[in-house]
């Protein structure tokens, strides 16, 4: 499941990005490298923090263990209103573009299609939903593994067409990680399952740290593919190039199969996305009178449905706010960034907070300064892009005011509690 969760729709995309921000192949490879040590401690902190502090809450519960209630239900609202519901716009555009390139329809159409559907798929029960997700999973590390089978092959078919233009100068690395972790997202999802997880802390502990390694081997494999292939500067230059290197060896039914296997992938991480974003908004209902209704459990099928309905509606509208930008993807990229390492930062400060949690303040400590500069260089971003007045680098700035905006909220929980 761990390793489900992090493998998306992001290793399809995102290479080029980070080619062109790097500007060499030996700092590529280390970036991604970097960005499988950070996920490893924050693999590391979260099971500690789950041992301490499980269930279905995730990081709503860390907040609230370390800084109180209100800042937990800040979180909670931070995340329906901007961090999971802006994931899920996020991928949604990538499952829509590829989606337009092969079927009727425009890519916002399928990218709102996209989130309702597999909304729809996880009220019918989370063994479901589960199973799914499985086979997806397993679907996309083969078609993974194909493309970096075919590097040698299509390296040879790409020789003889003309250079690309040299990689830009102007290196960003803390922009490029912003990307690279981006990719690696979802790690951290995998505690909001820790009350359903078999062999407790331990079992959590393992699927963590074992399932983002058993990811990083796969990802440096490939981006190994998509180098070896394309070289440095033909990557920073091919936004798809999985579907480059495809193409070069199987033709043009390569690059359909390629369509298909990113299409999985997107699905596979609104997916997942959807099951653990619901328990969040479920855990507050919980513990917040005012919205008991997010709080309803269907036992039956192991699903918040409240949650599940009240989170799509959420998404959509997020997805037609993206729609009205040039690149839905980059708006959604900077919209979530800034708030994530926001509360990413937080959670990473919990162990300092707790005697008992003494024994994972190294790896805390890392995580702490590799979420501060993911915080700088995601704000940045969004700075860069209102800059260039581009409606994306705004939306940068509205989900920080979006937060602002659930300090009642938080402040009512904290009056709820006292009471």
């Amino acid at each position: 499941m761990v390793a489900g969760i992090v493998i998306g729709a992001g290793i399809f995309r995102a290479p080029a990005d980070v080619a062109r921000l790097i500007g060499d192949p030996a700092g590529f490879l280390g970036i991604w490298l970097l960005g499988a040590a950070v996920a490893v401690i924050g693999g590391l902190t979260y099971a500690a923090l789950a041992q301490r502090a499980g269930g279905i809450g995730g990081e709503y519960r860390f907040l609230e263990l370390g800084w109180g209630r209100p800042v937990g239900a800040l979180f909670v609202w931070a995340r329906t209103a901007v961090i999971q519901t802006g994931a899920l716009a996020t991928v949604a555009f990538v499952a829509g573009d590829y989606l337009a390139a092969v079927l009727p329809g425009s890519a916002l159409l399928w990218a709102l299609l996209s989130v309702g559907l597999i909304t729809l798929f996880n009220l019918l029960g989370l063994s479901v939903s589960a199973a799914a997700q499985r086979l997806m999973s397993l679907a996309i590390m083969a078609a993974l593994a194909a493309i970096a089978a075919m590097a040698l092959p299509a390296a040879e078919a790409l020789a003889a067409e003309p250079a690309a233009p040299a990689a830009a100068a102007d290196a960003n690395p803390g922009l490029a990680l912003v990307f690279v972790m981006l990719v690696f997202g979802g790690w951290n999802e995998a505690a909001y399952l820790s009350g359903e997880v078999r062999g407790g802390a331990a079992g959590l502990r393992r699927g963590l740290v074992g399932g983002i390694l058993l990811v990083a081997l796969l990802y440096l494999a490939v981006n190994l593919a998509y180098l070896a292939a394309l070289g440095i500067d033909r990557l920073a230059a091919t936004p798809a190039p999985a579907t480059a290197i495809a193409e070069a060896v199987l033709g043009e039914a390569g690059a359909a199969a390629i369509t298909l296997a990113v299409v999985l992938a997107a699905w596979s991480t609104l997916n997942v996305t959807v099951i653990t974003g619901a328990r969040a908004m479920c855990a507050l209902g919980q513990d917040l009178p005012a919205l008991a209704f997010l709080g309803r459990w269907d036992s039956e099928r192991s699903t918040p449905v409240a949650a599940l309905l009240v989170q799509g509606a959420v998404a959509l509208a997020l997805v037609g706010l993206g729609g009205l930008a040039r690149d839905g993807f980059e708006a959604m990229v900077a919209f979530t960034a800034p708030v994530f390492w926001l509360f990413l930062a937080l959670v990473a400060l919990v162990p300092f907070r707790l005697p008992e949690l003494a024994a994972v303040r190294l790896p805390a400590a890392g995580f702490l300064a590799a979420c501060l500069w993911m915080l700088w260089s995601s704000v940045g971003y969004a700075r860069l892009l209102a800059s260039q007045s581009e409606l994306a680098g705004w939306l940068g700035f509205a989900g920080l005011l979006l937060v602002a905006a659930g300090l009642p909220l938080a402040l009512r929980t904290r009056a709820s509690r006292s009471a």
